[in-house]
């Protein structure tokens, strides 16, 4: 595993860092590695993008579309 070490971080962020974590029984360094793991297993909306721009295109039929809307109101 890597280390990441941030600097600069103003109190004020620091005091709400640790407190949340305390709150949710972690230690700082837990919480933070828990918020850095949700946001790098967050796609960014380039990431989904691009994702999408490879996939195969969807036939659309607008009978189709009319027809389940119908059913689906019923």
């Amino acid at each position: 595993m890597g280390t990441i070490q941030v600097r600069d971080v103003p109190d004020e962020t620091e005091r709400t860092l640790k407190a949340r974590a305390e709150r949710d029984g972690k230690s700082l360094a837990a919480y933070v590695r828990d918020l850095l793991n949700e946001e790098a297993a967050s796609p960014t909306l380039d990431e989904v993008m691009a994702r999408i721009e490879t996939d195969e295109p969807v036939p659309y039929d607008p009978d189709f579309v009319r027809e389940t809307l119908r059913e689906g109101r019923r």
